[in-house]
């Protein structure tokens, strides 16, 4: 399936879930606020994402906020493992990732700027997912970065920097962090009582879809990249479990990729799910490894 027809799939299902929601307000943050989930009782899983939620890539992909129970992205893979490990507990999911979405309004207005417009229809995770996010939701997943690395690093090729590309990078990823905070506390706005698991971010300087560019370029994505790691890395003092993808050296296998060089293919959602599913099941808070090699890949 391609991705203008996973776009055209998803037109008329979003529109009706929008109408359903007008409010147009910024919940208070409330940043340390713990977020556990329900040790019995109902589990109910919503996803938060982009391409990567439907498993994009895969061998099953997904039609934006279809069941799918046999899909092979990581989202698919999370919700199995948590029906097939809690014996006598009902397992639902509302999957609300949208094929090229970014994190804010910010990320959009730039990727207006420098040329490469998101579509309205794919929007932000803040504008198009955390208000959907239902209010009996006990887990939940993100997975935010990559589409924004793309446009920060499009931006940054293109001198919106000036003489200081470096700092105008960190004032991007800055900014992208505060955003990031704000949809925290938008889902828990929505609910309260979730547990929030962040999945950072892959240093994309070592995906194959980079590999060919010049150093230059892929120490670029690189900094953004980690930048972005980071910020997701900050949510664990505010009460969110951070998945650390970034270390995993099995995300830095090409065999792991998508034909496209930059979405993962079956071996890579499977490393995804890996890696989330001890935070999600049993809230397993592993502190993200910040001196690994991956985080280097370029000198």
């Amino acid at each position: 399936m391609t991705r203008r027809l996973l776009i055209a799939a998803l037109l008329t299902l979003l529109v009706g879930g929008i109408a359903c929601n007008k409010s147009g307000e910024t919940p208070t943050p409330t940043p340390t606020s713990p977020s556990p989930a329900p040790a019995q009782g109902p589990i109910f899983y919503t996803a938060i994402g982009a391409s990567d939620g439907i498993g994009f890539g895969s061998s099953s992909v997904c039609i934006p906020f279809s069941d799918c129970p046999d899909g092979k992205g990581y989202v698919q893979i999370l919700r199995r493992r948590l029906r097939d490990n809690s014996p006598g507990r009902a397992v639902e999911h509302a999957n609300r990732s949208i094929p090229g979405a970014v994190l804010s309004r910010a990320i959009e207005d730039l990727a207006r700027e420098v040329g490469t417009p998101i579509s309205e229809l794919a929007g932000n995770f803040i504008e198009r997912q955390a208000p959907f996010v239902p209010t009996n939701t006990t887990h939940v997943t993100i997975f935010a970065g990559g589409n924004d690395a793309n446009v920060i690093g499009r931006a940054a090729l293109a001198g919106r920097g000036g003489n200081d590309p470096s700092g105008y990078i960190d004032a991007q990823v800055r900014q992208w962090g505060v955003d990031l905070v704000d949809l925290i506390a938008r889902i828990r706005s929505r609910a309260p009582n979730a547990r929030i698991v962040a999945l950072n971010m892959i240093n994309l300087a070592g995906a194959p879809f980079i590999a060919s560019r010049p150093a230059s370029e892929r120490a670029i994505m690189q900094r953004i990249a980690v930048g972005i790691s980071d910020q997701v890395n900050a949510l664990t003092s505010r009460n969110v479990l951070v998945v650390d993808l970034m270390c995993d050296a099995r995300l830095y296998q090409s065999v792991n990729y998508a034909s496209d060089g930059f979405h993962p293919a079956d071996g890579g959602y499977a490393a995804f799910a890996d890696d989330a599913y001890p935070a999600l099941k049993d809230g397993v808070n592993n502190q993200p490894n910040t001196s690994c090699a991956q985080r280097r890949i370029i000198p």
